[in-house]
Protein backbone atom coordinates (compact mmCIF):
# COMPACT_ATOMS: atom_id res chain seq x y z
CA UNK A 1 0.00 0.00 0.00
CA UNK A 2 1.22 3.17 -0.70
CA UNK A 3 1.54 5.98 1.44
CA UNK A 4 -1.07 8.14 -0.81
CA UNK A 5 -3.42 5.39 -0.33
CA UNK A 6 -2.87 5.28 3.45
CA UNK A 7 -3.17 8.88 3.82
CA UNK A 8 -6.63 8.53 2.11
CA UNK A 9 -7.59 5.66 4.40
CA UNK A 10 -6.86 7.58 7.51
CA UNK A 11 -9.15 10.92 6.59
CA UNK A 12 -11.95 8.48 5.28
CA UNK A 13 -11.69 6.83 9.14
CA UNK A 14 -11.75 10.33 10.31
CA UNK A 15 -14.55 10.96 8.63
CA UNK A 16 -16.36 8.13 9.17
CA UNK A 17 -15.63 8.55 12.80
CA UNK A 18 -16.64 12.26 12.69
CA UNK A 19 -19.88 10.99 11.31
CA UNK A 20 -20.46 7.99 13.81
CA UNK A 21 -20.14 10.17 17.05
CA UNK A 22 -22.78 13.14 15.96
CA UNK A 23 -25.01 9.82 15.82
CA UNK A 24 -24.16 8.82 19.39
CA UNK A 25 -23.62 12.22 20.94
CA UNK A 26 -26.87 14.20 19.09
CA UNK A 27 -29.75 11.94 17.89
CA UNK A 28 -31.39 15.64 17.59
CA UNK A 29 -28.88 15.90 14.83
CA UNK A 30 -30.18 13.25 12.91
CA UNK A 31 -33.62 14.35 12.53
CA UNK A 32 -32.21 17.56 11.60
CA UNK A 33 -30.24 16.36 8.84
CA UNK A 34 -33.24 14.21 7.43
CA UNK A 35 -35.46 16.81 7.77
CA UNK A 36 -33.10 19.17 5.41
CA UNK A 37 -32.99 16.60 2.95
CA UNK A 38 -36.36 16.11 2.32
CA UNK A 39 -36.81 20.00 2.38
CA UNK A 40 -33.46 19.98 -0.50
CA UNK A 41 -35.51 17.43 -2.40
CA UNK A 42 -38.80 19.62 -2.18
CA UNK A 43 -36.58 22.09 -3.70
CA UNK A 44 -36.03 20.05 -6.61
CA UNK A 45 -39.66 18.50 -6.76
CA UNK A 46 -39.32 15.55 -5.58
CA UNK A 47 -42.40 13.58 -5.06
CA UNK A 48 -44.41 10.99 -2.18
CA UNK A 49 -41.52 12.39 0.00
CA UNK A 50 -41.74 9.74 3.40
CA UNK A 51 -39.36 10.39 6.38
CA UNK A 52 -39.24 7.28 8.32
CA UNK A 53 -37.57 7.08 12.18
CA UNK A 54 -35.78 3.43 11.62
CA UNK A 55 -33.65 3.80 14.98
CA UNK A 56 -36.08 1.34 17.00
CA UNK A 57 -35.93 -1.17 14.21
CA UNK A 58 -32.96 -1.00 12.39
CA UNK A 59 -28.95 -1.06 13.54
CA UNK A 60 -28.52 0.38 10.11
CA UNK A 61 -29.56 4.08 10.51
CA UNK A 62 -31.28 6.60 12.16
CA UNK A 63 -33.78 7.73 9.65
CA UNK A 64 -34.55 6.85 6.08
CA UNK A 65 -35.62 9.99 3.87
CA UNK A 66 -37.53 8.41 0.66
CA UNK A 67 -37.61 10.50 -2.38
CA UNK A 68 -39.31 10.09 -5.71
CA UNK A 69 -37.58 11.86 -8.66
CA UNK A 70 -39.75 11.40 -12.10
CA UNK A 71 -36.80 11.77 -15.15
CA UNK A 72 -32.83 10.24 -14.22
CA UNK A 73 -32.25 14.16 -14.29
CA UNK A 74 -34.42 15.04 -11.87
CA UNK A 75 -32.99 12.36 -9.57
CA UNK A 76 -29.92 13.18 -9.83
CA UNK A 77 -30.79 17.06 -9.56
CA UNK A 78 -32.50 16.11 -5.99
CA UNK A 79 -29.06 14.20 -4.91
CA UNK A 80 -27.19 17.31 -5.82
CA UNK A 81 -29.16 19.19 -4.33
CA UNK A 82 -29.88 17.39 -0.76
CA UNK A 83 -25.66 16.67 -0.72
CA UNK A 84 -25.06 21.07 -1.23
CA UNK A 85 -27.54 21.76 1.23
CA UNK A 86 -26.43 19.36 3.83
CA UNK A 87 -22.60 20.21 3.73
CA UNK A 88 -24.05 24.40 3.59
CA UNK A 89 -26.59 24.19 6.90
CA UNK A 90 -25.12 21.42 8.29
CA UNK A 91 -21.42 20.84 7.62
CA UNK A 92 -22.25 17.07 6.69
CA UNK A 93 -21.10 15.24 3.38
CA UNK A 94 -22.34 11.67 2.74
CA UNK A 95 -20.20 9.04 3.76
CA UNK A 96 -20.79 7.61 0.02
CA UNK A 97 -23.35 7.75 -2.52
CA UNK A 98 -24.64 5.10 -4.82
CA UNK A 99 -26.11 5.22 -8.18
CA UNK A 100 -25.51 8.31 -9.53
CA UNK A 101 -24.54 7.57 -12.48
CA UNK A 102 -27.26 5.41 -13.18
CA UNK A 103 -29.41 7.73 -12.12
CA UNK A 104 -33.02 5.38 -11.16
CA UNK A 105 -32.13 4.94 -7.39
CA UNK A 106 -29.49 7.29 -5.73
CA UNK A 107 -28.57 6.28 -2.33
CA UNK A 108 -26.92 8.91 -0.33
CA UNK A 109 -25.83 7.36 3.50
CA UNK A 110 -24.98 9.76 6.17
CA UNK A 111 -23.91 7.12 8.38
CA UNK A 112 -26.87 8.25 10.88
CA UNK A 113 -29.25 9.17 7.93
CA UNK A 114 -29.83 7.41 4.15
CA UNK A 115 -31.76 9.14 1.70
CA UNK A 116 -33.43 6.85 -1.76
CA UNK A 117 -34.08 8.95 -4.06
CA UNK A 118 -35.93 6.57 -6.76
CA UNK A 119 -37.64 6.59 -10.15
CA UNK A 120 -41.39 5.54 -9.61
CA UNK A 121 -40.65 2.24 -11.07
CA UNK A 122 -37.86 1.34 -8.15
CA UNK A 123 -39.82 3.31 -5.63
CA UNK A 124 -43.03 0.76 -6.53
CA UNK A 125 -40.81 -2.41 -6.90
CA UNK A 126 -38.86 -2.29 -3.87
CA UNK A 127 -41.48 -1.01 -1.79
CA UNK A 128 -39.45 0.39 0.81
CA UNK A 129 -41.83 1.77 3.38
CA UNK A 130 -44.00 -1.82 3.36
CA UNK A 131 -40.47 -3.45 4.18
CA UNK A 132 -39.95 -0.67 7.06
CA UNK A 133 -43.40 -0.30 7.82
CA UNK A 134 -43.45 -1.04 11.72
CA UNK A 135 -41.08 2.19 11.29
CA UNK A 136 -42.46 5.25 12.85
CA UNK A 137 -43.51 7.99 10.30
CA UNK A 138 -41.95 11.26 11.03
CA UNK A 139 -44.60 14.21 10.02
CA UNK A 140 -43.02 16.89 7.21
CA UNK A 141 -43.66 20.31 7.49
CA UNK A 142 -46.36 22.13 6.10
CA UNK A 143 -45.15 23.19 2.39
CA UNK A 144 -47.35 23.47 -0.72
CA UNK A 145 -45.44 21.01 -2.29
CA UNK A 146 -46.96 18.72 0.55
CA UNK A 147 -49.60 20.08 2.55
CA UNK A 148 -52.21 17.99 0.65
CA UNK A 149 -50.41 14.54 1.49
CA UNK A 150 -51.27 12.70 4.88
CA UNK A 151 -48.58 10.75 5.91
Amino acid sequence: MTDHSQTNLQSQSVLVASNLRNTAQRPEESKELALNAAAAAADRKAGDMTVLRVAEVSYLADYFVLVTGYSKAQVRAISQSIEDQVAEKLQRLPIRSEGQAEGTWVLKDYGDVMVHIMMPKEREYYNLEAFWGHAQRVELPETDDNSHREL
